[in-house]
């Protein structure tokens, strides 16, 4: 159960845990908890003082941002606005990406810049909702470097930087 892992997270000296939303369907369905399973959650992580502060997103492993497949990256998308509301409902500070633009489908140009289009449409989201989007650099060429992450990062700041000088005026 989730109390007996925030228990063993505790009794192991951790201060707060990750909740991971992988692409199996029993992780993603974690997206789909009703307002009722969030409230229960939150009841037990503060009973347990165990917070969750970070999400593990790969979920786009499968539901890529940048995939060719325009129903694929309109899935992915369904599943970045989940799991932000998930995050805002459970208190979570970060959602931590997967570094690929695609992982069963061959990278391309094209999924590049699919990926770069999502990825602002994500930020702009995130922003919005307070909360922060975070890369794990991956094995694959796409994103193997903290250099490579931070081209991303840069392609998406003056976006998120335009926003945040909007909503403080």
């Amino acid at each position: 159960t989730w109390r007996e892992k925030f228990q063993q997270a505790k009794k192991a000296g951790f201060d707060f845990i990750e909740i991971s939303i992988d692409e199996t369907d029993e992780k993603l369905s974690r997206l789909d908890w009703t307002k009722e399973e969030r409230l229960e959650f939150v009841k037990t992580m503060y009973e347990e003082d165990m917070p969750i502060l970070s999400m593990c997103l790969s979920g786009h492993r499968r539901f890529s941002l940048g995939s060719a497949e325009e129903a694929v990256r309109k899935k992915s998308l369904e599943i970045m606005e989940k799991a932000i509301a998930l995050a805002v409902d459970l208190g979570i500070r970060v959602i931590q990406l997967a570094g690929y633009d695609v992982y069963y489908e061959e990278s391309t140009d094209e999924t590049k810049a699919f990926f770069l289009e999502n990825l602002k449409k994500s930020a702009e989201m995130a922003g919005a909702a307070g909360v922060s989007l975070g890369f794990e650099t991956m094995e694959t060429e796409f994103m193997n470097t903290v250099g490579k992450a931070m081209y991303y990062v840069d392609e998406v700041n003056p976006l998120i930087s335009g926003f945040i000088q909007t909503a403080e005026t």
